[in-house]
């Protein structure tokens, strides 16, 4: 139970850490973001946790191609939040991002890369 804790904890530290950054330096802020921290945290649980190295390789793997469809998101935000305001630009790039990925999919099982 406390493993758990401290991963819980570890994990919160870093979205707190991302969060003050971005308060003080948008550049600093958005480069820290954008570092794959939450997935090398997730590495790292995974490895201590003994898991096969296929598991983690697959992590890694699938991680790579479920970011690709979240890019358009980070052009479409700053473009939509003045328009819509915070809320609805939020749903719109939730939006986005579902049909980035449908599409994604889509394209990529053509090389047998099966997302869904």
């Amino acid at each position: 139970m406390s493993w758990i804790i401290i991963k819980y904890a570890l994990t919160a530290a870093m979205v707190v850490l991302v969060s003050e950054v971005a308060k003080r330096s948008d550049k600093l802020g958005g480069f820290v973001a954008a570092l794959p921290l939450i997935t090398i945290l997730t590495l790292v649980w995974l490895y201590v946790e003994r898991q096969s190295a296929e598991k983690i390789a697959n992590h890694a793997w699938y991680t790579f191609w479920y970011v690709l469809p979240t890019l358009p998101m980070f052009l479409a935000f700053p473009a939509l939040l003045p328009r819509l305001g915070f809320w609805l630009t939020l749903l719109a790039c939730a939006i986005l991002t579902v049909l980035c990925f449908g599409l994604l999919a889509v394209i990529v099982r053509r090389f047998g890369i099966l997302l869904l």
